[in-house]
């Protein structure tokens, strides 16, 4: 007998088929566009990983570059994002980079916009791949006042209105954003402490201040964080007025300034956060300074930013040995930081081919002896180097520094160890709480 249905199974057959075509329409849809982007490892923390409360509120966005993108983000796959259950790594070209699903945060901007000079990189890669990078594309110019020249630097402007909004209409639930880039580590213990210290039904925007004319705005390598409300603010802000945001953005140099703007027309002030969210690596630091009436010493450290990819996994190695150890359950400071990274690789001895970076000219001498006579005798001063061209140049504060053909750089221990002595121990963290 041949197989036959009745018509009211045809038509319970008709409108299951076309469920299951809704559905997989659906699925090719969420992975061809920036919907639940959030990923963790395997879908989950791995089960060695610290109970962090709060963590579970937070969002972190991570934003890159092709240019970037393979050189440093493979070593937060295993520090950063490892114990991070959400996260988005936004870019300008889609790919997968140590098991990290990276995503185009440009794809869906007007054709008019993708067609600027400052989308030739993009348009490029979008047709021909990665592949397609020139040196001059994977060039590193060195910062000016008003920023870099480079073809990827130029695309990455465009990347921080695009970004606020993607994030907030996809991850709306999120108590907190966290933004970072591929060359910043955060310490997630101090972030988290912190944030339960604030208010999260207030609309905050925290960041390392800067500021172009008369904007103030959170430096964007420095890391930056917004409140649930702040983020819905500034995404109706952009939906009302698309247009007037991407000729802002035009006219601007630095894509975190256009957030400042972003943010004061929403109504939301910065929140001023140095020295927990920092602008310099370690090796940058002046430990024993102070500025905008804050010394650094006791406050808990949260971001460092232009970090090589062995920095990073160096200040992870020493989070994750802070928190094993446990202290007494008190958050890792500044101190900690100058004691733990710092102070072991200063050396009585000068150091060959090591600038640490001392600052003040002194005058031209014919060997490091003399340099470190001229420090010995300046009742204040902490550090020495002879640079490569003969002047020798002294500190009245200490970094770290780095390594450099020709310097030869010392310490003035005694006088370095007597200065922290009465910086003292720090009986309690002082944690930056906006008004």
């Amino acid at each position: 007998m041949p197989f036959s249905l009745s018509p009211r199974a045809w038509r319970r057959l008709y409108l299951f088929a076309s469920i299951l075509l809704l559905l997989d329409l659906y699925a090719v849809y969420n992975r061809h566009h920036h919907n639940g982007l959030a990923y963790s490892v395997n879908g989950r923390i791995p089960s060695d990983c610290p109970s962090l409360p709060g963590l579970h509120d937070v969002m972190l966005v991570l934003k890159t570059g092709v240019t970037e993108a393979h050189e440093k983000l493979p070593v937060h796959r295993n520090t950063t994002l490892r114990c991070i259950p959400n996260y988005i790594v936004w870019s300008d070209y889609a790919e997968e980079i140590a098991d990290i699903p990276v995503h185009d945060v440009l794809s869906s901007e007007p054709a008019a916009l993708h067609a600027l000079p400052d989308f030739s990189l993009y348009t490029k890669v979008q047709t021909h791949g990665r592949n397609a990078l020139t040196s001059l594309d994977l060039a590193d110019d060195p910062s000016t006042p008003f920023g870099k020249t480079n073809p990827g630097w130029r695309l990455d402007k465009w990347k921080f209105i695009p970004m606020i909004e993607h994030t907030f209409r996809r991850t709306r639930r999120s108590k907190w954003y966290v933004f970072m880039e591929a060359d910043t580590y955060i310490v997630w213990a101090n972030m988290l402490a912190w944030l339960d210290r604030l208010d999260a039904s207030r609309p905050h925007y925290l960041g390392n201040q800067m500021q172009i004319r008369d904007v103030l705005f959170a430096h964007g390598g420095s890391g930056f964080v917004l409140s649930r409300p702040a983020m819905e603010r500034a995404t109706k802000l952009i939906e009302a007025r698309r247009e007037h945001y991407a000729a802002v953005t035009a006219e601007e140099w630095a894509g975190d300034c256009v957030l400042g703007i972003l943010f004061r027309d929403a109504g939301v002030a910065l929140d001023w956060a140095w020295p927990m969210l920092q602008i310099a690596p370690v090796k940058e630091l002046d430990h024993f300074s102070g500025n905008y009436g804050r010394m650094p010493w006791c406050y808990p450290v949260v971001s460092f930013h232009h970090l090589k990819p062995r920095e990073i996994s160096e200040l992870d190695g020493l989070d994750r040995a802070w928190r094993e150890q446990g202290r007494r359950g008190r958050p890792l400071l500044f101190r900690d930081v100058f004691f733990e990274l710092a102070r072991p690789k200063m050396t009585e001895e000068p150091a060959m081919d090591w600038d640490n970076e001392s600052p003040e000219d002194m005058a031209v001498v014919k060997s490091v002896e003399e340099c470190w006579a001229i420090c010995q005798g300046e009742r204040y001063c902490l550090q020495y180097v002879l640079r490569d061209n003969g002047v020798c140049a002294i500190s009245r504060d200490v970094r770290l520094g780095e390594a450099r053909q020709g310097f030869e750089s010392g310490w003035m221990l005694d006088r370095i160890d007597h200065t922290a002595e009465l910086l003292g121990g720090c009986r309690e963290a002082t944690w930056i709480r906006p008004p």
